[in-house]
């Protein structure tokens, strides 16, 4: 293998894919990146065994090759070398030499041939969405995601395609979070497939650009092409809670009000909550709501926020970082917030949109 490049033609792809590289692995192999000169261009492919990437761009192929080389120390040399500096490349025996101006690194390697690659994902259903409206539906519910549960099916986030809509759903089990947005063209048939934790913050980081995404389900993965990238994650085995039973239903009184006064309001009560369970306790009366806060110091934080309101009063307690993630997630100067009872979960909404939902669940204080 050797070839030819403007140092920021290797930088660009290698920052796209170094995510996923572990610095401390059961095998050595992962901590490399993979190399394939080919056809005049050059593939770089990282691996966790759970999420690939692969990045892809266009170079002067003296001879073609692939080889492994490790991730991070590749890395950190096309970074420390000066901007728009002409690199060589090129495998000698077990080694990669890398030369630039006045500059010589060595690099040890892997034969490309035990480095693990998925090759086929088996694609039972592909549709394509802009990657606006995927950034915005994992923007939207990602943070509501469980972290190292052992309900694992909760540590990621469930996709579901049917007809026309794409809808995204998380929960930890204390709250839960739904964004939809509607496809160009109806998919056929219906999919749920739940994206691992790693595998949506990866994709959520290489979204934000211009143009579709072409997204692939296939039944041990899901695969998207991001321009010149190309993502691909393992998926959970297993099955998500009935997310439509949680949505509280029921006639529930809407309490409407300005989304950043009331998000204010809730910072400063925080900051005398109980560290640990971060409770708050809401006293909605009239178009009045008092947020009151204490902890075991015997310290008190007390809020009053003006609201539009014509239910019942109640008393409800919540963890109010959840309150707070639900507030930071809607769009739009005002927020809903309904409310049923002090036993049941409040469901949170911008008014006049139901694209996306967040229900938190009461607290008792």
């Amino acid at each position: 293998m050797k070839l030819s490049v403007q140092r920021e033609k290797i930088l660009a792809p290698l920052q796209a894919v170094i995510g996923v590289v572990e610095k401390r692995q059961t095998m050595p192999i992962l901590t490399n990146v993979m190399l394939v000169a080919k056809d005049g261009q050059l593939s770089i492919t990282a691996t966790d065994l759970e999420v690939e990437l692969v990045a892809s761009t266009e170079m002067d192929v003296e001879q073609e090759g692939e080889i492994t080389v490790p991730g991070r120390k590749l890395l950190d040399i096309f970074r420390a070398l000066p901007a728009e500096a002409k690199v060589s490349l090129t495998l000698d025996g077990d080694r990669l030499r890398i030369r630039s101006g006045r500059s010589r690194f060595t690099l040890s390697t892997l034969p490309a041939a035990e480095f693990p690659v998925v090759e086929d994902i088996d694609a039972q259903a592909t549709f394509t969405v802009s990657q606006k409206d995927a950034n915005r539906l994992l923007e939207k519910t990602q943070f509501s995601m469980a972290q190292q549960d052992v309900r694992y099916y909760l540590n990621g986030i469930l996709l579901e395609v049917a007809g026309k809509t794409l809808r995204a759903v998380a929960t930890d089990g204390h709250r839960l979070a739904l964004c939809e947005v509607k496809l160009k063209k109806a998919s056929k048939g219906e999919h749920q497939v739940i994206v691992p934790r790693k595998g949506v913050l990866e994709l959520h980081r290489l979204l934000g650009g211009e143009g579709d995404i072409t997204l692939a389900i296939g039944s041990n993965h899901v695969r998207a092409q991001v321009g010149s990238i190309r993502f691909t994650s393992k998926l959970i085995d297993g099955r998500f809670p009935d997310y439509a039973r949680v949505i509280p239903t029921a006639e529930s009184s809407p309490m409407t009000g300005d989304r950043e006064e009331l998000k204010q309001a809730l910072n400063r009560a925080a900051i005398l909550s109980n560290e640990k369970y971060r409770g708050i306790r809401m006293e909605v009366k009239g178009n009045t709501i008092r947020i009151l806060a204490h902890n075991p110091e015997q310290e008190e934080a007390e809020e009053e926020v003006q609201v539009k309101y014509a239910g019942a009063d109640l008393e409800i307690g919540f963890n109010v970082n959840y309150l707070l993630d639900a507030l930071a997630a809607v769009e739009g100067d005002q927020v809903e917030v309904g409310l049923i009872d002090s036993n049941s979960s409040c469901l949170i909404t911008e008014p006049g949109s139901k694209s996306c939902k967040y229900v938190v669940m009461p607290m008792r204080l």
